[in-house]
């Protein structure tokens, strides 16, 4: 639930998305508060922690972060079915998969990601790839950029792939990211 949290879910949107009470989030949350020596919900936003069995864990420091390739470019859109047909049979991208209101493509190796939103016309994130997200979290920030939170877990893929982001503003406000592909593949 931390993750969730991370994420800047309400408890009312945990709880539906985990079929459990409201209480039942208020309990875990505190518990996850107090098991990682915090006061308050909205240090979980900005908390550093990794869990245990990541595979961040293993990585050792980078002497200078550098910023990659745009790994990953966001656009919103107002009918998830209706883009992924477009993209995919219009287009003849390469779908990758799609989660429940998101659905991401292959552009010759940078990754499109569609989401769901009422808003048309919203500006799209870019997203840098880079070798150690917590070394170019480190970097960026003593560089002055003010991330809305600590790097944190996206996804992990059935293959045991973790997807690692942190999200922060150019000068005009508008979203860019850094984000890491962290773990090897599992053997199928």
């Amino acid at each position: 639930m931390v993750h969730l949290v991370r994420h800047g879910m309400s408890n009312r949107e945990i709880a539906q998305r985990r079929g459990v009470s409201v209480d039942a989030v208020k309990f875990h949350v505190a518990n996850a508060l107090l098991k990682l020596g915090l006061h308050r919900r909205a240090e979980l936003r900005s908390w550093r922690g990794v869990p245990a069995d990541s595979a961040l864990q293993g990585q050792g420091g980078v002497d200078m972060m550098q910023l990659g390739a745009i790994g990953q470019i966001s656009r919103p859109v107002t009918d998830i079915e209706k883009a992924v047909a477009f993209y995919g049979d219009v287009l003849g991208l390469p779908h990758l998969y799609t989660f429940g209101d998101l659905a991401f493509f292959d552009c010759g190796g940078t990754r499109l990601f569609l989401s769901t939103t009422e808003t048309a016309g919203e500006p799209s994130i870019i997203y840098f790839r880079v070798d150690n997200i917590q070394t170019a979290y480190d970097d960026l920030s003593a560089r002055g950029v003010e991330f809305e939170q600590a790097p944190h877990l996206i996804h992990k893929h059935d293959n045991g792939v973790e997807e690692w982001m942190a999200f922060f503003p150019d000068p005009d406000g508008h979203l860019l990211a850094i984000m890491a592909q962290v773990g090897t593949p599992d053997p199928a």
